[in-house]
């Protein structure tokens, strides 16, 4: 099947996150002259990863989530600092940092003449823009779709319904979802009616109940799938 549209997702899957991340963090340790130490990254990572899960199942709003993982993590250190101050310096280094993944340059080079292409995240708008606009690729993307910016996050499909208005409303079997995450990218294009592909970076198990279109390993995999047909 030739798609007419494909979806990606951005953090882990386009953008190498956990590098973001870490400096993002060391940068606004030091912004704040507040001690860094490598385990902080894991603290950080179990609270903000927990966040993230509640915001996709709408227990917390991507508002309330900025702030909220800094007063966890700052109490967890015992740090007396302002969360909103230091949660505005991490955005601010995090929007700062468009580090691609290995090949999705040279992939969406190639994708880019024979399909449209468009963004779906559940990133934060304020840190997204900015990546992208930085980025060598954000260029190629006809439509952004961020979830703080339509109040809805994957799998919702309310984010998914906004997609479908900004791409001129498709047909569901022309549209391929990318993505890394398999609550977010993978459940939320299987529940919408759209195939998936599942950006499996770290050779986890393919769940047996979710009825995954394709699996890659490497981005490279799936220009040769797309190319092929």
């Amino acid at each position: 099947m030739m798609y007419k549209w494909l979806l990606f997702d951005v953090d882990d899957t386009l953008f190498d996150f956990d590098q973001a991340e870490l400096v993002a963090l060391q940068k606004t340790f030091k912004e704040f002259e507040l001690p860094y130490q490598e385990a902080h990254l894991e603290e950080y990572h179990q609270i903000n990863d927990q966040l993230w899960r509640d915001l996709e199942r709408g227990k917390i709003s991507q508002e309330k989530l900025k702030v909220r993982r800094f007063e966890l993590f700052l109490e967890t250190l015992n740090i007396l600092t302002d969360p909103i101050l230091v949660s505005r310096g991490y955005m601010k280094h995090l929007a700062a940092s468009s580090d691609l993944w290995e090949g999705a340059e040279q992939l969406i080079e190639t994708l880019a003449p024979q399909f449209q292409l468009a963004i779906i995240t559940n990133g934060i708008a304020e840190v997204q823009h900015p990546r992208l606009q930085h980025s060598t690729i954000g260029k190629y993307f006809a439509e952004v779709i961020i979830s703080e910016e339509v109040g809805a996050a994957k799998p919702d499909p309310k984010i998914f319904d906004a997609a479908f208005r900004k791409m001129g409303q498709p047909q569901k079997s022309d549209v391929l979802i990318i993505g890394d995450s398999l609550t977010s990218d993978i459940q939320g294009g299987i529940n919408y009616g759209i195939d998936t592909c599942w950006f499996n970076t770290k050779g986890q198990k393919k769940p047996d109940a979710l009825n995954i279109t394709y699996e890659i390993h490497h981005l490279h995999q799936l220009s040769d799938i797309l190319l092929q047909q």
